[in-house]
This record gives C-alpha cells, sequence and structure tokens, in this order.
C-alpha cells in the first residue's frame, strides 16, 4: 500500500512538534494534508536524503534546485506557512529535542524511508556561486559579481521588464505598473541628490545603465558608472550609445576602490552595498567620502536585516549565500548609518521602503513565470528555479519585516558646518 505521504507527514509532526499546514504528495502518489492547502511534492526518496546530509534550510534549497522538490498550488502560501512553521519552532523552547527517545526514533524512521544514504549529486556548478581567496579581496568580489550578474541579460530583461533595473521600484500604489515604479525610483534619487545640469554623478554598482541614462537624460549630469560585470556593461553602453548619450555617460568595468578621478558632486549607491561585507564596510564609506567634493551628497540604498536581541552585526543567508549573492552580507540600518557617520558622513535622511521592494519582488516572480517556457531557453532549469524561490521567499521576508530596504542620505558637510541641505529636506517626494 502506498503511504509514504502519511509516513513522511507524521514523522515531520514529531521532528517539529506542531502540525504540518501543507499536504504532502510523496513519490508513490500517496497524499496526505489538510484539504486544499498548497502540496509539497516529494519526486524521490533523494530529496529526503538531500535534506538529511544538509538539515535545515540549505538542504531543502537543493533539493528544490534539483528538482527533486516542488510546490503545487500558491507558491507564497507554501512558502509563509513553511517559514511561519520554522520561525516559531526556532523560537520555541518546548520544541522536541534530540535527547527524546520519541525523536530519535522518528530519526532513524525517516533514514530508513530515504534509503541508502548515498551523499546525492551536487548541484550543477554553474547554480553554485564558485569563490577562492580571502572574502571580499577585488578578485573574490569579482567572482561572486560575475555568478549572480553575468547570468545573461536576455534573462534579466525577461525578469526585469524594459527598465532593466534590478533594485527596488517606488511605488504610488499598487496598481502602478513596474515601468512607472521604477522610473519614479531613479527620480526619487536624483531629487535627493540634488542633481543640476553640469555636475558629475559616480553610479557605484550602476548595473545595466538606467540611473546614469535617466540622470544624464532627465537633469542634464555627466555620470561615470562602474561595474564589475562585463555582461552589464557591454549592456549599458549600447543602451547608451541608442540613447545619444555618450558623451554624458562613460560606463567602466572597475572596482569602486579603484576610481580615482574625483572628486564627485553627488555619489549613488543602489543595491551594491550589500555585496560589500563586514569586513570592508567602514573602507567603502571612507571611499565614497573621498570622492566627494565638500557639500557633495551620496545616496545610499541598501537592504538591512532586523537585528536579533543585542546582536547588531552582519548575517549571511545559506541558501542565497550558495545560490544567488556569494558572499553578500546584511546589516541593520543602524549599523550602516554608525559606519558612514564613523567615515566623516552626516547622515541627513533615512526612508524606510520595505514595502515597495515586496511588490517589487512579486512582479519579477510573475514575469518569470509568465515566460517560464522562454527562462528555461536562456538559462538552465536549476538556475531558473533559484532565481524563483529566492525572489518569492524574499518577497515574503520584506513583508513580514524580516528584512528592510533604506535609502540613506549622506552629505560630505563642509568645514563650516554648511550641509545645503533644505530646512524642509522631504521636498523630493
Amino acid at each position: 500500500m502506498a503511504d509514504a505521504a502519511l509516513r513522511l507527514r507524521t514523522l515531520a509532526e514529531q521532528l517539529l512538534g506542531a502540525p504540518l499546514p501543507v499536504r504532502i504528495r510523496a513519490w508513490d502518489g500517496s497524499e496526505e494534508g489538510p484539504p486544499g492547502a498548497p502540496t509539497l511534492v516529494v519526486r524521490n526518496r533523494r530529496a529526503l536524503r538531500r535534506i538529511l546530509f544538509r538539515p535545515g534550510e540549505l538542504g531543502m534549497a537543493r533539493a528544490w534546485v534539483a528538482g527533486d522538490l516542488e510546490v503545487e498550488g500558491d507558491l507564497y502560501a507554501a512558502l509563509d506557512l513553511i517559514s511561519e512553521l520554522i520561525w516559531e519552532r526556532a523560537e520555541d523552547a518546548s520544541r522536541p529535542s534530540l535527547r527524546d527517545p520519541d525523536t530519535r526514533a522518528a530519526i532513524r524512521e525517516l533514514l530508513s524511508l530515504a534509503g541508502p544514504l548515498l551523499l546525492p549529486p551536487a548541484p550543477p556548478v554553474e547554480e553554485i556561486g564558485r569563490r577562492s581567496g580571502p572574502l571580499h579581496t577585488k578578485i573574490r568580489d569579482r567572482q561572486a559579481i560575475s555568478h549572480h550578474y553575468d547570468v545573461g541579460n536576455d534573462f534579466y530583461e525577461l525578469v526585469l521588464g524594459p527598465s532593466m533595473v534590478y533594485s527596488c521600484a517606488y511605488w504610488e500604489s499598487q496598481d502602478a505598473s513596474l515601468e512607472d515604479a521604477q522610473r519614479d525610483k531613479l527620480e526619487l534619487i536624483c531629487r535627493k541628490l540634488e542633481l543640476t545640469p553640469g555636475q558629475r554623478l559616480l553610479d557605484v554598482g550602476c548595473g545595466w545603465g538606467s540611473l546614469a541614462i535617466h540622470a544624464a537624460r532627465e537633469h542634464g549630469v555627466q555620470v561615470v558608472g562602474v561595474t564589475l560585470s562585463q555582461e552589464q556593461a557591454a549592456y549599458a553602453r549600447k543602451r547608451i550609445a541608442d540613447e545619444g548619450l555618450t558623451d554624458r555617460i562613460e560606463i567602466r568595468v572597475q572596482d569602486y576602490r579603484d576610481v580615482r578621478d574625483g572628486p564627485y558632486d553627488a555619489i549613488s549607491s543602489v543595491g551594491m552595498a550589500e555585496h560589500v561585507g563586514r569586513v570592508r564596510y567602514l573602507g567603502y564609506a571612507h571611499d565614497l567620502y573621498a570622492l566627494l567634493k565638500p557639500g557633495g551628497r551620496l545616496l545610499n540604498h541598501q537592504i538591512a536585516r532586523r537585528p536579533v536581541g543585542d546582536e547588531t552585526g552582519y548575517s549571511v543567508d545559506e541558501f542565497i549565500d550558495a545560490y544567488v549573492f556569494p558572499d553578500g552580507e546584511l546589516a541593520p540600518v543602524g549599523r550602516t548609518v554608525s559606519l558612514l557617520e564613523e567615515a566623516g558622513f552626516e547622515v541627513r535622511d533615512v526612508q524606510a521602503i520595505r514595502e515597495h521592494y515586496a511588490l517589487t519582488l512579486r512582479q519579477w516572480v510573475a514575469n518569470l513565470e509568465d515566460a517560464w517556457p522562454r527562462a528555461l531557453r536562456l538559462v538552465s532549469p536549476g538556475r531558473a528555479r533559484v532565481w524563483r524561490l529566492y525572489m518569492a521567499a524574499s518577497a515574503l521576508a520584506f513583508e513580514r519585516n524580516r528584512i528592510g530596504v533604506n535609502q540613506v542620505l549622506a552629505v560630505r558637510t563642509e568645514e563650516s558646518g554648511t550641509a545645503g541641505v533644505p530646512l524642509r529636506t522631504r521636498g523630493w517626494r
């Protein structure tokens, strides 16, 4: 009799100490769980072996990437139910202990159900961020950036849409289009920087050139954009040529640490500082401070994590580190503000826009799902599954206030104390 789903559900509830909120369909065709709930499809025993070899998030992620696990029904609902259960169990002192005989018996039965404990094959090499050398050296950072951004410009066009902006949009309403929301975000940044014709703007981590083009076309500034991605740079240069803006914008494949042609009137760093990390962040802040003229402004747009208890440092997510953003580290916004101030900046404004990122990510997921067959032609199935999972899970993390995103406006205030900021600073809204 086919009963794998019942056995899996029973074992999972024993080990978690709580009812499982999703249905399970096992490789033998059996199915158990709440009617109408999203269904976790366990396609083979190898999925269990992946989880047993790497308990926790990374094992489940490997099973997902390999296609051993799937969700039928609402992906967001499934992720939300599972993540809530995991968070509640992590904080519950009464959860089952490995010292408990029933818990040990459940683990033994799960091992039996998984079959021979042969190490499952690793996911394809292109799905995992390969790195070497000390953390956050220029060479290692280039490897990490290439893994994430050199996936293929056609794939990013599919996900991001015509704006080609890979950071949180700024939504007037939930009914607005992604293109309008991304245009409004670019304009918000330019207004915060108070760009005027003839000024010099350094765009650190310039991506596919969207902010550089907007700033040059709409505000008349001269822009230098730097990126470590060869594919991004080639795409941005073509867009700039098509716009007739080659006399105003220069795109370089260059580490921000190697920029030597300051001073600049303004610096934008949008979705880049998450890659800098704990060991380099103060140096990053010092470098940008040195590149600004007195009175110049920095707009630092950065994802932040929530502080946990008294701990205020950086953290790394296992799944994202392995598959999405190698070496990416998130810190609470207070830590970021403190380091910018330590480098000499005067922080003049902090705007939290986490709900905007949830809306943005849901639109990116919809774009990917709507063009799924084409996505599988552009990248491997594993890579497409990684992007779908990480974007959907990230949308929920922003919605549940587990992570946030903030725009920090900082000034290299002149020695006289003049910051050049209006008395009512929020006129840019």
